[in-house]
Protein backbone atom coordinates (compact mmCIF):
# COMPACT_ATOMS: atom_id res chain seq x y z
CA UNK A 1 0.00 0.00 0.00
CA UNK A 2 1.45 3.41 -0.93
CA UNK A 3 1.99 6.07 1.57
CA UNK A 4 -0.88 8.92 1.43
CA UNK A 5 0.99 12.80 2.14
CA UNK A 6 -1.32 15.74 3.33
CA UNK A 7 -0.31 19.47 3.92
CA UNK A 8 1.05 20.37 7.55
CA UNK A 9 -1.82 22.38 8.90
CA UNK A 10 0.16 25.70 9.09
CA UNK A 11 -0.54 28.41 11.35
CA UNK A 12 -1.80 31.88 10.18
CA UNK A 13 2.03 33.49 11.08
CA UNK A 14 3.20 31.29 8.25
CA UNK A 15 3.79 32.45 4.51
CA UNK A 16 2.07 29.50 2.61
CA UNK A 17 3.76 29.96 -0.53
CA UNK A 18 7.02 29.36 1.18
CA UNK A 19 5.61 26.53 2.57
CA UNK A 20 4.82 25.03 -0.76
CA UNK A 21 6.77 21.88 -0.23
CA UNK A 22 7.92 22.08 2.67
CA UNK A 23 6.47 19.46 5.18
CA UNK A 24 3.90 16.94 4.76
CA UNK A 25 1.70 14.57 7.57
CA UNK A 26 1.99 10.89 6.17
CA UNK A 27 -1.21 8.78 6.94
CA UNK A 28 -2.26 5.67 6.51
CA UNK A 29 0.80 3.73 7.34
CA UNK A 30 2.32 2.63 10.79
CA UNK A 31 5.59 3.84 10.78
CA UNK A 32 6.94 0.72 13.33
CA UNK A 33 6.34 -1.55 10.73
CA UNK A 34 6.95 -0.38 6.96
CA UNK A 35 7.45 -2.45 4.04
CA UNK A 36 10.39 -1.97 2.51
CA UNK A 37 8.63 0.00 -0.61
CA UNK A 38 6.96 2.21 2.17
CA UNK A 39 9.79 2.81 3.57
CA UNK A 40 11.48 4.13 -0.10
CA UNK A 41 8.25 6.23 -0.54
CA UNK A 42 8.96 7.38 3.27
CA UNK A 43 12.65 8.40 2.27
CA UNK A 44 11.60 9.90 -0.44
CA UNK A 45 9.54 12.21 0.57
CA UNK A 46 11.63 13.25 3.62
CA UNK A 47 14.35 14.34 1.45
CA UNK A 48 11.78 16.23 -0.95
CA UNK A 49 9.56 17.69 2.09
CA UNK A 50 12.11 18.02 4.91
CA UNK A 51 9.49 17.01 7.71
CA UNK A 52 7.44 14.75 8.08
CA UNK A 53 4.43 14.10 10.47
CA UNK A 54 2.79 10.54 11.32
CA UNK A 55 -0.21 11.15 14.10
CA UNK A 56 -1.18 8.52 16.98
CA UNK A 57 1.54 6.26 16.23
CA UNK A 58 2.65 3.51 19.22
CA UNK A 59 6.66 3.20 18.83
CA UNK A 60 8.90 1.19 20.86
CA UNK A 61 12.42 2.69 21.28
CA UNK A 62 13.04 -0.84 19.25
CA UNK A 63 10.83 0.22 16.31
CA UNK A 64 12.72 3.97 16.60
CA UNK A 65 16.07 3.20 16.76
CA UNK A 66 15.23 0.85 13.76
CA UNK A 67 13.33 3.39 11.59
CA UNK A 68 16.12 5.97 12.44
CA UNK A 69 19.12 3.57 11.04
CA UNK A 70 16.79 2.80 8.10
CA UNK A 71 18.37 6.05 6.93
CA UNK A 72 21.47 4.80 6.91
CA UNK A 73 22.10 1.43 7.61
CA UNK A 74 25.76 1.12 8.29
CA UNK A 75 25.16 4.08 10.86
CA UNK A 76 25.40 2.59 14.93
CA UNK A 77 25.65 5.79 17.81
CA UNK A 78 23.52 8.02 18.48
CA UNK A 79 24.40 11.17 17.58
CA UNK A 80 26.63 12.97 20.04
CA UNK A 81 27.72 8.78 21.16
CA UNK A 82 26.25 6.32 23.05
CA UNK A 83 26.12 7.24 26.62
CA UNK A 84 27.99 10.21 25.86
CA UNK A 85 26.20 13.31 26.71
CA UNK A 86 25.44 12.57 30.12
CA UNK A 87 28.82 12.11 31.44
CA UNK A 88 30.23 14.98 29.89
CA UNK A 89 28.88 17.87 32.62
CA UNK A 90 30.95 20.62 31.34
CA UNK A 91 28.38 20.38 27.83
CA UNK A 92 25.64 22.27 27.23
CA UNK A 93 23.61 19.18 26.34
CA UNK A 94 24.32 17.35 29.83
CA UNK A 95 21.03 18.28 31.50
CA UNK A 96 18.69 17.57 28.81
CA UNK A 97 19.27 14.12 27.79
CA UNK A 98 18.72 10.76 29.46
CA UNK A 99 19.58 7.30 27.83
CA UNK A 100 17.08 4.64 27.28
CA UNK A 101 19.21 1.84 29.17
CA UNK A 102 18.45 -1.10 26.66
CA UNK A 103 18.71 1.10 23.44
CA UNK A 104 21.49 3.75 23.92
CA UNK A 105 20.67 5.24 20.37
CA UNK A 106 17.43 6.33 21.84
CA UNK A 107 17.12 9.30 24.32
CA UNK A 108 14.60 10.80 27.07
CA UNK A 109 13.56 13.87 27.17
CA UNK A 110 10.86 16.66 28.43
CA UNK A 111 10.35 17.98 31.87
CA UNK A 112 9.62 17.26 35.02
CA UNK A 113 10.19 13.52 37.11
CA UNK A 114 9.60 10.59 34.97
CA UNK A 115 9.33 6.95 36.78
CA UNK A 116 9.39 4.04 35.67
CA UNK A 117 9.85 4.39 32.02
CA UNK A 118 11.64 2.03 29.83
CA UNK A 119 14.13 0.78 32.39
CA UNK A 120 14.87 4.27 34.29
CA UNK A 121 14.10 4.13 37.36
CA UNK A 122 13.08 7.74 38.16
CA UNK A 123 14.55 10.47 35.36
CA UNK A 124 14.32 14.18 35.96
CA UNK A 125 13.57 15.79 32.88
CA UNK A 126 14.26 19.69 31.81
CA UNK A 127 12.78 21.37 29.22
CA UNK A 128 15.65 23.94 27.91
CA UNK A 129 15.25 27.16 29.14
CA UNK A 130 16.60 30.50 26.94
CA UNK A 131 17.35 31.92 30.52
CA UNK A 132 20.28 29.85 31.14
CA UNK A 133 21.42 30.08 27.78
CA UNK A 134 20.89 33.86 26.75
CA UNK A 135 22.79 36.88 27.29
CA UNK A 136 19.71 38.02 28.02
CA UNK A 137 16.02 37.30 29.02
CA UNK A 138 12.45 37.79 29.14
CA UNK A 139 11.57 39.40 32.65
CA UNK A 140 9.71 37.50 35.31
CA UNK A 141 6.67 39.35 34.43
CA UNK A 142 6.79 39.29 30.79
CA UNK A 143 7.41 35.21 31.20
CA UNK A 144 4.13 35.14 33.34
CA UNK A 145 2.12 37.15 30.84
CA UNK A 146 3.24 34.35 28.25
CA UNK A 147 6.22 35.80 26.29
CA UNK A 148 8.95 33.31 25.56
CA UNK A 149 11.95 33.30 22.92
CA UNK A 150 13.34 30.60 20.74
CA UNK A 151 15.93 28.63 22.84
CA UNK A 152 18.74 27.51 20.05
CA UNK A 153 18.62 27.24 16.74
CA UNK A 154 20.84 23.85 15.89
CA UNK A 155 21.14 20.73 13.67
CA UNK A 156 21.27 18.02 15.55
CA UNK A 157 25.37 16.92 15.44
CA UNK A 158 28.27 16.67 17.51
CA UNK A 159 30.37 18.42 15.23
CA UNK A 160 33.03 16.62 16.49
CA UNK A 161 34.80 13.48 15.41
CA UNK A 162 30.97 12.40 14.51
CA UNK A 163 29.31 12.76 11.29
CA UNK A 164 25.77 15.07 11.26
CA UNK A 165 22.96 12.63 11.41
CA UNK A 166 21.21 12.37 8.53
CA UNK A 167 17.63 12.34 9.91
CA UNK A 168 16.11 12.87 13.87
CA UNK A 169 12.64 10.84 14.67
CA UNK A 170 11.46 12.71 17.55
CA UNK A 171 8.18 10.41 19.23
CA UNK A 172 5.88 12.17 22.03
CA UNK A 173 4.47 10.16 24.74
CA UNK A 174 3.58 12.62 27.03
CA UNK A 175 2.62 16.34 25.98
CA UNK A 176 0.90 18.76 28.73
CA UNK A 177 -1.53 21.13 27.10
CA UNK A 178 -1.35 25.11 28.00
CA UNK A 179 -1.93 28.55 27.20
CA UNK A 180 -0.18 29.37 23.54
CA UNK A 181 3.20 31.71 24.14
CA UNK A 182 4.50 34.66 22.15
CA UNK A 183 7.42 34.20 20.92
CA UNK A 184 9.50 37.45 21.14
CA UNK A 185 12.71 37.96 19.07
CA UNK A 186 14.33 41.01 21.15
CA UNK A 187 16.64 42.10 18.50
CA UNK A 188 15.31 44.96 17.68
CA UNK A 189 13.05 43.93 14.54
CA UNK A 190 9.96 43.83 17.15
CA UNK A 191 9.10 40.49 15.31
CA UNK A 192 6.86 38.22 17.47
CA UNK A 193 5.66 35.04 17.04
CA UNK A 194 2.61 33.15 18.36
CA UNK A 195 3.80 29.87 19.20
CA UNK A 196 2.06 26.76 20.99
CA UNK A 197 3.19 25.43 24.28
CA UNK A 198 6.64 23.29 24.14
CA UNK A 199 6.67 23.42 20.33
CA UNK A 200 9.57 22.65 18.26
CA UNK A 201 10.15 25.46 15.76
CA UNK A 202 12.10 24.25 12.10
CA UNK A 203 12.98 26.43 9.29
CA UNK A 204 14.20 25.32 5.90
CA UNK A 205 18.00 25.33 4.67
CA UNK A 206 16.68 25.23 1.35
CA UNK A 207 14.72 28.33 1.91
CA UNK A 208 17.39 30.06 3.58
CA UNK A 209 19.75 29.93 0.89
CA UNK A 210 17.20 30.45 -1.46
CA UNK A 211 16.28 33.67 0.34
CA UNK A 212 20.12 35.06 0.26
CA UNK A 213 20.69 38.00 -1.98
CA UNK A 214 23.32 37.15 -4.88
CA UNK A 215 26.67 38.32 -2.70
CA UNK A 216 25.78 36.50 0.00
CA UNK A 217 24.70 33.35 -1.84
CA UNK A 218 28.15 33.34 -3.85
CA UNK A 219 29.70 33.34 -0.50
CA UNK A 220 27.95 30.49 0.50
CA UNK A 221 28.44 28.63 -2.09
CA UNK A 222 32.26 28.94 -2.13
CA UNK A 223 32.86 28.80 1.87
CA UNK A 224 33.22 25.78 4.90
CA UNK A 225 32.92 25.78 8.63
CA UNK A 226 35.81 24.69 11.16
CA UNK A 227 33.86 24.09 14.21
CA UNK A 228 35.34 24.43 17.46
CA UNK A 229 36.75 21.07 19.12
CA UNK A 230 34.42 19.86 21.39
CA UNK A 231 32.13 22.77 20.71
CA UNK A 232 29.24 22.03 23.29
CA UNK A 233 31.82 22.15 26.15
CA UNK A 234 33.87 25.26 24.19
CA UNK A 235 30.63 27.66 24.09
CA UNK A 236 28.98 26.37 27.30
CA UNK A 237 30.64 29.49 29.38
CA UNK A 238 29.27 31.94 26.26
CA UNK A 239 25.79 33.32 26.28
CA UNK A 240 23.67 33.26 23.24
CA UNK A 241 21.83 36.47 21.46
CA UNK A 242 18.30 36.79 22.07
CA UNK A 243 16.94 34.93 18.81
CA UNK A 244 18.71 32.13 19.69
CA UNK A 245 20.71 32.25 16.58
CA UNK A 246 24.39 32.09 17.78
CA UNK A 247 26.50 33.52 20.42
CA UNK A 248 26.85 36.95 21.49
CA UNK A 249 30.99 37.91 20.69
CA UNK A 250 31.89 38.06 24.56
CA UNK A 251 34.97 35.98 24.84
CA UNK A 252 33.71 33.91 27.16
CA UNK A 253 34.03 30.41 25.26
CA UNK A 254 36.50 27.62 26.71
CA UNK A 255 39.98 27.98 26.14
CA UNK A 256 41.32 25.70 23.59
CA UNK A 257 43.80 24.50 26.64
CA UNK A 258 40.90 23.69 28.52
CA UNK A 259 39.12 21.53 26.61
CA UNK A 260 38.94 17.80 27.27
CA UNK A 261 41.56 16.06 25.38
CA UNK A 262 41.02 16.43 21.30
CA UNK A 263 42.91 16.15 18.12
CA UNK A 264 43.29 17.81 14.97
CA UNK A 265 42.15 14.95 12.80
CA UNK A 266 38.38 14.92 14.54
CA UNK A 267 37.61 18.55 14.54
CA UNK A 268 34.89 19.14 11.58
CA UNK A 269 35.62 21.31 8.59
CA UNK A 270 32.11 21.03 7.06
CA UNK A 271 30.69 23.33 3.78
CA UNK A 272 27.89 25.54 4.57
CA UNK A 273 26.02 24.54 1.72
CA UNK A 274 24.62 20.99 2.09
CA UNK A 275 23.45 19.22 -0.93
CA UNK A 276 20.35 17.00 -0.20
CA UNK A 277 20.25 13.20 -0.95
CA UNK A 278 17.84 12.62 -4.00
CA UNK A 279 17.12 15.81 -5.13
CA UNK A 280 20.43 17.79 -5.43
CA UNK A 281 18.97 20.80 -3.86
CA UNK A 282 20.92 23.09 -1.57
CA UNK A 283 20.67 23.99 2.10
CA UNK A 284 22.13 25.99 4.40
CA UNK A 285 23.24 24.06 7.42
CA UNK A 286 25.67 25.87 9.60
CA UNK A 287 24.99 25.37 13.65
CA UNK A 288 26.07 29.06 14.08
CA UNK A 289 26.69 28.23 18.13
CA UNK A 290 29.83 26.12 17.40
CA UNK A 291 31.38 27.77 14.28
CA UNK A 292 35.18 29.07 15.59
CA UNK A 293 36.15 29.91 11.79
CA UNK A 294 34.92 30.38 8.26
CA UNK A 295 37.27 29.78 5.11
CA UNK A 296 36.30 30.71 1.82
CA UNK A 297 37.58 30.02 -1.60
CA UNK A 298 38.52 32.25 -4.24
CA UNK A 299 35.72 32.95 -7.14
CA UNK A 300 35.90 30.49 -9.77
CA UNK A 301 37.83 32.08 -12.92
CA UNK A 302 34.94 33.30 -15.22
CA UNK A 303 32.95 35.10 -12.61
CA UNK A 304 32.06 38.18 -12.35
CA UNK A 305 33.91 40.14 -9.35
CA UNK A 306 32.07 43.49 -9.41
CA UNK A 307 30.32 43.50 -6.06
CA UNK A 308 31.54 40.24 -4.79
CA UNK A 309 32.14 39.31 -1.48
CA UNK A 310 35.84 38.35 -0.62
CA UNK A 311 36.32 37.87 -4.50
CA UNK A 312 40.23 36.55 -3.88
CA UNK A 313 39.09 33.97 -1.07
CA UNK A 314 39.24 34.68 2.67
CA UNK A 315 40.14 32.92 5.97
CA UNK A 316 38.08 34.51 8.93
CA UNK A 317 39.07 33.49 12.68
CA UNK A 318 38.28 36.55 14.57
CA UNK A 319 34.82 35.46 15.52
CA UNK A 320 33.14 38.47 15.92
CA UNK A 321 33.42 38.93 12.38
CA UNK A 322 32.61 34.95 11.32
CA UNK A 323 29.55 35.43 13.82
CA UNK A 324 27.95 38.74 12.05
CA UNK A 325 28.66 37.47 8.27
CA UNK A 326 26.63 34.18 9.37
CA UNK A 327 23.52 36.04 11.44
CA UNK A 328 23.57 38.28 8.18
CA UNK A 329 23.45 34.98 6.09
CA UNK A 330 20.74 33.01 9.02
CA UNK A 331 18.54 35.45 10.29
CA UNK A 332 16.35 36.70 7.68
CA UNK A 333 15.37 32.80 7.31
CA UNK A 334 13.98 32.40 11.15
CA UNK A 335 11.25 35.47 10.08
CA UNK A 336 8.01 34.74 11.64
CA UNK A 337 6.78 34.02 8.20
CA UNK A 338 9.26 31.16 7.58
CA UNK A 339 8.93 29.31 10.66
CA UNK A 340 6.93 26.23 10.93
CA UNK A 341 6.08 25.84 14.84
CA UNK A 342 4.51 22.34 15.23
CA UNK A 343 1.89 21.67 17.76
CA UNK A 344 2.34 18.53 19.56
CA UNK A 345 -0.09 15.86 20.22
CA UNK A 346 0.50 12.64 22.47
CA UNK A 347 1.82 9.90 19.98
CA UNK A 348 2.68 12.22 17.37
CA UNK A 349 5.74 11.19 15.50
CA UNK A 350 7.63 13.97 13.63
CA UNK A 351 10.67 12.80 11.39
CA UNK A 352 13.08 15.55 9.98
CA UNK A 353 15.64 15.93 7.75
CA UNK A 354 18.36 16.95 9.93
CA UNK A 355 20.62 17.61 7.13
CA UNK A 356 17.71 20.16 5.61
CA UNK A 357 16.12 21.58 8.40
CA UNK A 358 17.82 24.15 11.63
CA UNK A 359 15.28 23.60 14.67
CA UNK A 360 14.94 24.70 17.55
CA UNK A 361 13.35 24.21 21.69
CA UNK A 362 10.61 27.25 22.79
CA UNK A 363 8.90 28.01 25.71
CA UNK A 364 8.91 26.93 29.31
CA UNK A 365 7.00 24.62 31.52
CA UNK A 366 6.85 25.14 35.22
CA UNK A 367 8.49 21.95 37.43
CA UNK A 368 4.98 20.17 37.95
CA UNK A 369 4.44 19.97 34.07
CA UNK A 370 5.64 16.52 32.81
CA UNK A 371 6.04 16.33 28.91
CA UNK A 372 8.29 12.87 27.44
CA UNK A 373 9.54 12.69 24.34
CA UNK A 374 11.86 9.76 22.56
CA UNK A 375 14.54 11.32 20.58
CA UNK A 376 17.08 9.48 18.04
CA UNK A 377 19.40 10.34 15.79
CA UNK A 378 22.67 8.35 14.60
CA UNK A 379 26.01 9.92 13.95
CA UNK A 380 26.51 9.02 9.68
CA UNK A 381 28.45 7.11 7.93
CA UNK A 382 29.94 10.31 6.02
CA UNK A 383 29.76 13.55 5.88
CA UNK A 384 26.92 15.72 4.22
CA UNK A 385 28.37 16.53 0.23
CA UNK A 386 28.91 20.20 -0.36
CA UNK A 387 28.09 22.13 -3.76
CA UNK A 388 29.67 20.53 -7.04
CA UNK A 389 31.45 22.44 -9.23
CA UNK A 390 28.20 23.53 -11.10
CA UNK A 391 26.87 24.77 -8.32
CA UNK A 392 29.44 27.42 -7.77
CA UNK A 393 29.66 28.08 -11.73
CA UNK A 394 26.43 28.48 -10.84
CA UNK A 395 26.11 31.11 -8.00
CA UNK A 396 29.19 32.36 -7.45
Amino acid sequence: MAIQLAPLPLPPSADASKFARFGREVVGVDPGNLTSEQFDEVRDALYKHDVLLFRDTTLSPEQQYALTKAFDPTSENYGHGNNKTEGTAKSILHPDLKTIPRVPQVQLIGNGTVYDHEGLAEAKLKHPSHKAFHKTGVSPEDEAAGFTRFYRWHIDAALYDLSPPRVTTLYALRVPRGTPQMCRYDDGSGDVLPVPLGTTAFVSGKTMFAILPPALKSVAVRARVRYAPHPYVWMAPARAKSTGLGIESDALEMALEELPSWEEAKVKVLPVLWKTAGTGELSFQVHPCGVAELLIDALPAGAAREGALYPDGAHLTDLREVRDLLYSMQRPAIAPQLVYPHDWHENDLVLFHNRGVLHSVVGAFTPDKVRAFHQCNLAASDDPLGPSPEDVATWA
